[in-house]
């Protein structure tokens, strides 16, 4: 599943391990979605999309 994380990431002017304090995750954990080696539950889609105000679909994508 390829991902924008990194992207408003960046935009937003966040380290890995900024974002993964502001999410309660680990800076692992982003950095491994951000790579594409994990795909994030449910819930932390949500919650990455509800940080960055926009849409899970806006954020993640799979390809067909």
């Amino acid at each position: 599943m390829r991902n924008e994380v990194k992207r408003l990431r960046m935009a937003a002017g966040l380290s890995q391990r900024e974002l993964g304090e502001q999410l309660s995750v680990s800076r692992q954990t982003i950095n491994s979605i951000e790579t594409e080696k994990y795909d994030p539950s449910l819930p932390l889609a949500i919650a990455i999309a509800r940080h960055f105000n926009t849409t899970v679909e806006e954020i993640f994508h799979v390809d067909q």
